[in-house]
């Protein structure tokens, strides 16, 4: 899959954030990115922290796993997340409860 690469320490995961959505969720692919929508304003880095919070528990590691290594104050993103046998993929799955 484009939107994410695998590598020995981890995975990076191009993201494309919506903030300032109804509710935080995985919405599906938009071009080589994985979109979510962010239930927090762009601002003071809360979406940011948002986005780090809900991959965090989505992949179940802990969120000093999940660092944004491009994009900070952009809409595109990448994140890298330190967990090796990690699948992304899961991020499409339906999740049982929303954020």
């Amino acid at each position: 899959m484009s939107w994410y690469d695998i590598n020995r320490d981890g995975v990076a995961i191009r993201i494309h954030a919506q903030p300032g959505a109804r509710r935080t969720e995985v919405v599906g692919l938009h071009g080589d990115c994985l979109k979510l929508r962010l239930a927090s304003p762009p601002v003071d880095g809360k979406a940011n922290a948002c986005l780090i919070e809900f991959l965090a528990r989505r992949l179940r590691v802990n969120r000093s796993q999940v660092s944004i290594t491009r994009g900070m104050g952009s809409l595109r993103k990448t994140v890298f997340v330190a967990a090796v046998g990690l699948q992304p993929a899961a991020l499409l799955e339906q999740e049982g409860e929303a954020a």
